[in-house]
């Protein structure tokens, strides 16, 4: 009898182990169909051809001021926007200031560059596992507890400078100001995405808020068009305002049980006031820093030990969305004296798998260099937070497309394939990089792990006419990574 049940605890144990590994194939197998669909999407979608002859550093040329804090556009007409398939962003968000409720068509990265602050990713389905009690409770606590009322949320994520923040399409998102400094953030709107089935307009949904009419617009350069949903200024202005504003007040108060006189104040909202709004002392249930900190650290430790999550923690309804990579500990590369870069990607963010987008950080010291370069499977966005510096950029026909200064708060975007050096002025350079791939990969032509350096001495010989020496030296004197310290030789000369 004992051997016939363990024959059967066997026999379903084996059972389970296959339906497991069919399991696994048939989800490997949907992955890459996913990733081939994503990438013949991106290809079809492109509204040029990318013949790219030059390329510029901008700035953003469209402002818009709310009571809390302003929204800056760059052009998204440029071609080196059109053929990469994104937009990027700017806010800037004052103390004590909420940035309303909205959801987009596009997913979203976004890298906090300033402050510290709170945000809600709403996922729609999911359990609102959070309860928080108004000062009227608080006042009532010797009550009866049962006759309390807990206003119940979704989990509110804490965020400081140097994180990167996943904002997938359609989901509701909003964030606030607790702190004390004004939150700056720049955002990469990944238009040509799979997930967007509209046009490769940026569209911002709110569900509060007046963002046709409640902003003063700024044209920043030259007089052009806008594609943005906060429309025209002056009398040309549409009248609008927030998603609920379009339905019939009748019909809204039925939806929601409410009386028709609430509905009309979500409607008619203070044109004024714009998408950023003051709100002091708002009040909800954060998790505490410390277990947010315990958690970042149990990931990290899985990520350099290669130990893989066992998935559970990363459902939809819990997944991660932030991750910092703006502090040094967290550096994939590292010269003292050059500097360091980060990168988050599908590997270390999982969400990133969904988003199909990635990052990298890097802080480069005084006339410090990265290595000249191409992005293998992407396009990078640029973005300059702090410092200047020279990049160089080059094309397939061997000819330069930018060779110029940046500086703080310019952003520049290099097509795929295309080459690129960057070198920090005196004062150093900091930047943030998006990439259009979920695991962007490089390949560097100097430096210890480079095209030049993999290649023999005798192909370099006669591919460039030079001597056996000078081949050597070709290969040898930057024994560094990707970051290389100014004017820094390895001892291993061959000249």
């Amino acid at each position: 009898m004992a051997s016939k049940s363990s024959f059967l605890c066997f026999f379903f144990c084996f059972l389970f182990l296959c339906h497991f590994s069919f399991a696994q194939i048939f989800e490997r197998q949907q992955f890459w169909q996913r990733l081939q669909d994503q990438q013949q999407h991106r290809a079809l979608r492109s509204k040029t051809e990318c013949q790219i002859e030059r390329l510029n550093a901008q700035e953003p040329n469209r402002r818009f001021e709310s009571e809390a804090g302003v929204v800056e556009f760059w052009d998204a007409t440029q071609e080196q926007f059109e053929c990469a398939g994104v937009q990027a962003v700017r806010h800037e968000i004052r103390r004590n200031g909420l940035l309303l409720p909205y959801y987009s068509n596009t997913p979203q990265l976004i890298y906090i560059v300033q402050g510290s602050g709170v945000h809600s990713t709403i996922f729609p389905g999911c359990a609102e596992t959070f309860e928080t009690e108004s000062p009227l409770d608080r006042r009532a606590r010797s009550g009866d507890r049962g006759q309390r009322s807990l206003d119940r949320h979704q989990k509110v994520r804490r965020f400081r400078a140097g994180d990167i923040l996943a904002l997938p399409a359609g989901v509701t998102h909003w964030t606030y100001n607790d702190g004390e400094e004004p939150i700056i953030s720049v955002s990469l709107i990944d238009t040509s995405n799979v997930a967007n089935q509209l046009d490769l307009t940026f569209r911002k949904f709110f569900l509060a808020g007046n963002p046709q009419r409640g902003v003063q617009e700024q044209v920043l350069g030259r007089q052009q068009e806008t594609g943005s949903q906060y429309g025209r200024r002056g009398s040309e202005q549409e009248k609008g305002g927030n998603m609920l504003s379009g339905f019939d007040a009748q019909v809204l108060s039925e939806a929601f049980n409410v009386d028709v006189e609430v509905i009309r104040k979500i409607q008619e909202q203070a044109p004024e006031r714009g998408v950023i709004v003051q709100a002091e002392n708002l009040r909800f249930l954060l998790p505490e820093a410390k277990e947010e900190e315990e958690e970042e650290e149990e990931r990290e430790w899985h990520s350099r030990r290669g130990i893989p999550l066992n998935g559970l923690e990363e459902t939809f309804c819990t997944m991660k969305l932030r991750e910092n990579i703006g502090r040094p500990s967290r550096s994939d590369v590292y010269n003292p004296r050059g500097g360091r870069i980060s990168t988050v990607n599908s590997n270390t963010l999982p969400v990133l798998n969904w988003l199909q987008l990635s990052a990298e950080r890097g802080t480069l010291y005084n006339n410090a260099i990265v290595a000249p370069h191409w992005n293998m499977n992407a396009h990078s966005i640029i973005y300059i937070i702090r410092g200047s510096g020279r990049f160089q950029v080059v094309g397939n026909a061997g000819k330069s497309v930018f060779d110029d200064e940046v500086r703080q708060g310019q952003l520049i975007v290099v097509p795929q394939n295309f080459a690129i050096v960057k070198k920090a002025g005196e004062q150093g350079l900091d930047y943030i990089a998006f990439k259009t791939n979920d695991n962007a990969m490089i390949s560097p032509l100097a430096g210890r792990l480079s095209a030049i350096r993999a290649m023999p001495e005798e192909v370099l010989m006669n591919s460039y006419q030079i001597s056996r020496q000078e081949a050597k030296s070709l290969k040898y004197n930057r024994d560094e990574l990707s970051v290389f310290g100014p004017r820094a030789r390895s001892s291993r000369q061959y000249a």
